[in-house]
């Protein structure tokens, strides 16, 4: 657009150019201070190996070949206009540079998109990375202070000053910032506003020190971010509240004046194309080779090799920074400015579709599998699989005594206490049985070793039950969630609902593991369909959220009609999407008091005005107190139509009843009409041989907490709603009911969908019936009070 007659003059005028320089140069020193607030030098100090060699080898070879192509820019460009007249070995030392460093924070965004960040590319990259980006920087540093300096003394003095304040910052500044976040709470609650206040004061005042010494002033910034504590948080915390307002406003300000100093008409001969090329070509295969003869070296194979090669060449928008200061500081002429340029955007370019070509997630899948022994190098299994998918569906179904052992768990904060409560009805009483205690120095050795055995029958009650609890957290553009990736594993340990999650499991006795997975809201149903077959989970269960959000971070605190609940279409086509995926036994959770009275102080939820101090005083104590429940039973209702997924539910429905705070009503609908239209009668035979065998073989212990019958009908959604209706009244005081639906069987049964319509004033709308079943939105709509559970067989899978 700059090459638009008379843009420059209208859009941004000569008078105007001084002020907009001064702003972007701000932005441009806030945006170094949050690049280096996501340089987390743990990564480098860990990895510290594979780190030093592949970002030593990832600099080396490209820098020597750009001092190598300096020499020929040097002789052709070096006495264009804009200019001055400065040494061959400041000129190759800059060229170096620009040739040498990797931009970290696109770098850190690529691997975040192609989902790298936790194989041994990512932790690679990411670590050489960190290394690359400070060395770059002091490389910079030091050009451009050679560059300022009029002789060899004031050279060494700039650099000595810059030493100087780099300690200054470290060793003095740092332990008193450090005291004053610890004083403040910052560190565990995040930073305060006059906390943010002084770590801006001290990155603006570190820049305008390095300026006036003759080093540039985003190193200043730069090294303020450094010396930021990444613990607690503090670093992701403080750039949530700076950066929007950097990257939104003051840093495209940066790059739109950048782009009027480009000028790509001055590319108009031969030798400077040929140029262009060669330093393409220098940029790309010095850091290509270099990364992948040290990541080789490493003892990862050539495939992985190559592709930290070309993660490593990758510019952005740092290669653009350096190229402006050199622009600046008249190292560069326009035309050799314009031919970096190309250079940038072209290595950027080709990042990600050359590395999703050599490291795309079906190798990453094989890779992993043969490093765990699974297969060998050509593909073949080498362990016996245990696959029985390949059984006559059509044959009897043998009542199976597995039980579900491995729970994978979808934790979100909305549903966490029906979740707790599911957790508890299946691991068992939950309670910890402990002899009296004593004081040790009483103790006797009899009761120690009473005490140990009691412990001991403790965990052997329980340790073959597991629960695997999954924490999903948005990941967005912004640089916040970037870096909450890259700490994902320090984010787990002070995640709320984490912690909440392994309290739970310790005060019950239930073994838990959390884990925190920040990825993007497409990525969802993925995520835990991944985690489930990691962990050999036997069952995922995924709460319906009760706002119809699948972020919570956009959670509202306004009461949500069921209608808002369930017509969101992306939580919708997440659990159509989590449902057609998983490999395991699957159930929608859908809470409604389950645990506790929800539904009786549910419109305190919403928010009401206020218009006085008295309504104020007078609303405050209308806050309703919850009573403890007295009876904690839960009653379960279970329609059993037949087929995998109802036959499933039964086997899940006869697991819960085994704790003796549950009930369960059974029922056998036999409606001839259903199984004519399905067109099936031998499964029929089948699933009523499967019923007969589970009475006949139900454990005594259980026999009186079970109630099974049989219903004849030819209207059996009407028959089945108002039975459900029966059972939910027959216990309207206990921790609540549930009703257990299979989802598959009644996904496109014509008599259903006609029977509901009839009755209903078109249900919660398609989208709902897709994903859950037809029966199940019968019960969702007709019975509000009643928590909603949607079973899905092993392997089962439904189109739409």
């Amino acid at each position: 657009m700059g090459r638009i007659p008379h843009f420059k003059q209208s859009i941004f005028p000569d008078a105007s150019m001084p002020v907009l320089s001064n702003v972007a140069n701000l932005g441009l020193i806030l945006f170094l201070f949050l690049v280096g607030l996501e340089v987390n030098m743990r990564l480098f100090l860990v990895n510290w190996r594979a780190a030093l060699c592949v970002g030593a080898a990832g600099m080396a070879l490209p820098f020597g070949l750009g001092c190598a192509i300096a020499y020929g820019l040097y002789h052709q460009f070096s006495g264009e206009p804009g200019t001055r007249h400065i040494s061959f070995p400041v000129y190759m030392l800059f060229i170096g540079v620009a040739m040498a460093i990797t931009a970290f924070p696109v770098l850190c965004r690529i691997l975040t998109e192609l989902k790298l960040l936790g194989t041994n590319v990512g932790v690679v990259v990411l670590s050489a990375g960190v290394a690359n980006d400070v060395t770059g920087w002091i490389l910079l540093a030091l050009c451009v202070a050679l560059v300022n300096a009029g002789t060899g003394i004031t050279a060494l003095w700039v650099l000595l000053s810059c030493v100087g304040w780099i300690l200054f910052l470290v060793y003095a500044v740092r332990p008193v910032f450090m005291w004053i976040l610890r004083r403040t709470g910052s560190i565990q609650n995040g930073p305060t506003q006059s906390v943010v206040a002084i770590t801006l004061l001290l990155a603006l005042t570190s820049a305008f020190f390095t300026g006036i010494i003759g080093v540039h002033p985003i190193f200043g910034g730069f090294m303020v971010g450094l010396i930021c504590p990444h613990d607690g948080g503090f670093a992701i915390k403080l750039t949530e509240k700076v950066e929007d307002l950097v990257t939104v406003l003051f840093l495209p300000l940066y790059f739109a004046l950048s782009g009027l100093s480009t000028n790509l008409g001055l590319l108009n001969d031969g030798t400077t194309w040929a140029y262009v090329i060669g330093v393409i070509a220098v940029a790309f295969f010095g850091k290509l080779i270099g990364g992948t003869l040290a990541a080789r070296f490493c003892k990862l194979v050539w495939r992985e090799s190559f592709t930290i090669g070309v993660l490593m060449s990758c510019k952005g928008l740092v290669e653009l920074i350096v190229l402006n200061i050199g622009l600046q500081a008249k190292i560069l002429s326009t035309r050799t400015f314009t031919i970096f340029v190309v250079m940038a955007l072209v290595t950027t370019c080709a990042t990600t579709p050359l590395t999703s070509a050599l490291y795309p997630p079906w190798y990453q899948i094989k890779l992993e599998r043969w490093r765990a022994g699974e297969i060998d190098w050509e593909g073949n299994l080498l362990k016996p699989s245990d696959d029985s998918s390949d059984q006559d569906s059509s044959a009897p179904e043998k009542p199976r005594s597995t039980e579900v052992q491995k729970l994978l768990v979808y934790l979100r904060l909305d549903n966490l206490s029906s979740l707790f409560t599911f957790i508890t009805l299946l691991g068992g009483s939950g309670e910890v049985r402990n002899t009296p205690k004593v004081h040790p120095a009483k103790s006797s050795r009899a009761s120690k070793g009473a005490e140990r055995t009691v412990r001991a029958a403790s965990e052997l009650q329980n340790k073959r039950f597991e629960v695997n609890g999954v924490r999903l957290v948005e990941l967005t553009e912004r640089t916040s969630t970037v870096m909450q990736v890259s700490e994902v594993d320090e984010w787990a340990i002070r995640d709320p609902v984490v912690n909440v999650f392994h309290t739970f499991g310790q005060m019950h006795n239930v073994a838990v593991s959390g884990q925190v997975c920040v990825v993007p809201e497409g990525s969802y149903a993925e995520t835990l369909v991944a985690r489930a077959t990691d962990y050999s989970s036997d069952l995922v269960l995924i709460p319906w959220s009760e706002t119809g959000n699948i972020s919570e971070a956009n959670q509202s605190v306004y009461r949500e009609t069921a209608g808002q609940q369930f017509t969101s279409g992306p939580h919708n086509q997440f659990i159509k999407d989590a449902l057609r995926n998983t490999k395991c036994d699957t159930a929608v959770f859908i809470n409604r008091g389950f645990g506790g009275p929800l539904g009786e102080h549910a419109d305190s939820r919403g928010l009401s005005r206020t218009f006085s101090g008295i309504s104020v005083i007078s609303q405050r104590k209308r806050h309703p107190i919850s009573n403890p429940i007295r009876e904690r039973s839960h009653h379960i209702f279970l329609p059993f139509f037949g087929g995998a997924d109802d036959r499933a539910a039964l086997r899940f429905t006869l697991q819960l009843v085994k704790n003796e705070h549950v009930t369960a009503t059974i029922v056998y609908i036999n409606a001839d009409n259903l199984h004519e239209e399905k067109g099936s009668n031998s499964q029929s035979k089948n699933d009523r041989t499967f019923f007969n065998t589970l009475v006949d073989s139900l454990p005594r212990e259980v026999e009186t907490r079970v109630f099974f019958d049989s219903v004849d009908t030819t209207q059996a959604l009407h028959d089945v709603i108002l039975r459900a209706r029966e059972e939910v009244e027959s216990a309207p005081d206990n921790a609540g009911n549930l009703i257990i639906v299979g989802r598959g069987e009644h996904m496109h049964n014509e008599s259903l969908s006609s029977s509901f319509e009839a009755t209903s004033s078109g249900g919660l709308g398609p989208e709902v019936r897709r994903s859950l079943g037809i029966l199940a939105e019968a019960f969702i709509v007709g019975e509000r009070k009643t928590s909603v559970l949607v079973f899905q067989a092993k392997g089962r899978n439904f189109d739409d």
